[in-house]
């Protein structure tokens, strides 16, 4: 599988835009004087919207336009996507597209009224945050070796939380399931705070999710971490080993989140809103706020980058996804 990193083929010199990149952002075509919207497909609160708030913010500043911040939540992502793929090809509606909310979202549901690849042009990658493998400390596993020899000898099954059906805890559970070659009881929530307090409760066995809502639980014993489900490990969670190092560099899971406008928008403005992401993404109060909510900046180099980024994550999560039969009623 092709690392992320080189596919973005990351620019390190973005961090401190160098002088040739200002008159550039400068120069960039002006959009119509009127707000531009950024949608989440999430109700507000939560990680996609401080994300998405971060971003409209930084880059309306660098674009000398206003960007307002609709939430649009519903179907799993599908009604605030939805929303997107029809708007006026001019730049001025993006979408704050994720993993789950638009990517896996497109292949567990039943009816999606948009093909993320043909519907959607990619503005640019904002940065991922790797899922942490977790279990309740009364389950007898310390490492994901011990947790697989235990999934295939447990009678009922182990269970698993996730934050709701097609989300990147489900996908990753049935990714473990299916790495383990032994079934595991998916039970799916509203929402990862419930799914979190199940756990911790003892109710459910695993669960997986970004680093920042498991950490404190981490933290205080409530949960004991396995993994994270990454090449590297994570800064805020160094004493915890990666799947590669545990023997498993197939189980790979990230939280992601990028941006899109509908497909046929003038590549003059997909350029300018990708050049003001990209500034905002440099800014070190921006690197402040996405570390808070374990977000590791990755910014693309080029819109295509992204477009490949997608490309390839569809066909491997499209593989999970029907090695498991995995469908949202």
């Amino acid at each position: 599988m092709m690392n992320r990193r080189a596919a973005l083929r990351l620019v390190p010199a973005l961090a401190a835009l160098t002088p040739l990149a200002r008159p550039a952002l400068a120069q960039a075509p002006r959009f119509p004087d009127r707000p531009l919207r950024l949608i989440i497909p999430f109700s507000a609160g939560g990680s996609n919207d401080i994300v998405g708030r971060v971003l409209s913010d930084g880059m309306g500043a660098r674009l000398g336009q206003n960007i307002v911040v609709e939430n649009r939540g519903g179907a799993g992502g599908i009604l605030g996507n939805e929303v997107v793929a029809q708007a006026p090809k001019d730049g001025l509606t993006i979408l704050l597209g994720g993993s789950g909310s638009f990517l896996i979202s497109s292949l567990v549901q039943p009816r999606v009224p948009y093909d993320i690849i043909r519907d959607f042009a990619p503005v640019g990658f904002v940065g991922s945050a790797p899922n942490v493998i977790t279990v309740n400390p009364k389950v007898e596993a310390r490492s994901l070796a011990e947790l697989r020899d235990l999934a295939r000898r447990s009678k009922p099954p182990l269970s698993y939380a996730s934050p709701g059906v097609g989300t990147t805890g489900h996908t990753l559970g049935a990714l473990l399931s299916l790495t383990f070659e032994t079934p595991m009881e998916h039970i799916p929530y509203r929402g990862t705070g419930p799914a979190i307090t199940d756990v911790l409760a003892g109710r459910v066995d695993i669960i997986t999710n970004a680093a920042a809502p498991l950490r404190p639980h981490i933290a205080s014993g409530g949960l004991r971490a396995l993994a994270v489900a990454a090449p590297r490990r994570l800064e805020i969670l160094p004493d915890v080993p990666t799947t590669v190092e545990a023997g498993f560099p197939g189980v790979i899971s990230s939280t992601w989140y990028g941006l899109l406008v509908p497909s046929g928008t003038p590549e003059d403005r997909i350029a300018a809103l990708h050049g003001a992401l990209n500034a905002t993404l440099a800014d070190a109060a921006t690197k402040q706020r996405m570390s808070e909510e374990g977000v590791d900046i990755e910014a693309s180099a080029a819109p295509a980058d992204f477009a490949r980024l997608i490309a390839e994550e569809k066909a491997r999560w499209q593989d999970v996804v029907t090695r498991a039969n995995i469908r949202a009623e």
